[in-house]
C-alpha cells in the first residue's frame, strides 16, 4: 500500500514557477498560487481575459507563445496543464531529467506533489487532500474548515 503524501509548506516567493496551457485547470492553479509566489510564469499561446487581468495587476507573466522546453530551463517547479498528452509527458520527462519538480494535471502518477484543496484566513494556510483520490471528500473538508476559520479568526 502506498503511503500518503506529507503536508510540506514550502516558501514559493522567490521560486520561478511555471504553468504550461491556460485551460480551466491551469486558471485554477495559477489562482491558486498568486498567494504565494511573486515568480508564476504562465506559457500559452492564448489566454482568457482572466488571465490578462492577472497579468496586469502584476501577478503572473505571460509568454503567449507555443512553448518549446527551453522556456522552463530555469523552472523550479512546473505545473504541465495543456490537453496535450503527448506535451505534458515531454514536460514530465524534460523536468525528470533536470530534477524540476512537476505536477502533471491530466496524470496524477507524474506528479511530485498534489495540489491541496486551500482554506486561507489571514496567515493561516490550510491544505487538504485525498491523495488524489477523493476530491469530492477534499472539498467537503476545506469548505468545512473554511467556514470555522472565519468563524475563529
Amino acid at each position: 500500500m502506498k503511503k500518503p503524501y506529507f503536508p510540506l509548506f514550502v516558501d514559493l516567493s522567490e521560486k520561478k514557477v511555471y504553468v504550461i496551457g491556460a485551460g480551466t485547470i491551469a486558471k485554477r492553479r495559477i489562482r491558486s498560487l498568486t498567494d504565494f509566489t511573486d515568480h508564476l510564469i504562465v506559457v500559452a499561446p492564448e489566454v482568457n481575459p482572466e488571465l490578462n487581468g492577472l497579468e496586469q495587476e502584476g501577478k503572473i507573466t505571460i509568454l503567449r507563445k507555443k512553448f518549446e522546453l527551453q522556456d522552463i530551463a530555469e523552472a523550479d517547479i512546473v505545473i504541465a496543464a495543456t490537453n496535450d498528452h503527448s506535451l505534458n509527458g515531454e514536460i514530465y520527462d524534460y523536468c525528470i531529467e533536470q530534477e524540476i519538480l512537476v505536477n502533471v494535471c491530466n496524470d496524477k502518477k507524474k506528479c511530485d506533489f498534489y495540489f491541496p484543496g486551500l482554506a486561507m484566513k489571514d496567515n493561516v494556510v490550510v491544505g487538504v487532500t485525498a491523495n488524489g483520490t477523493n476530491h469530492k471528500m477534499a472539498r467537503k473538508a476545506v469548505e468545512k474548515i473554511r467556514e470555522m476559520l472565519e468563524e475563529w479568526l
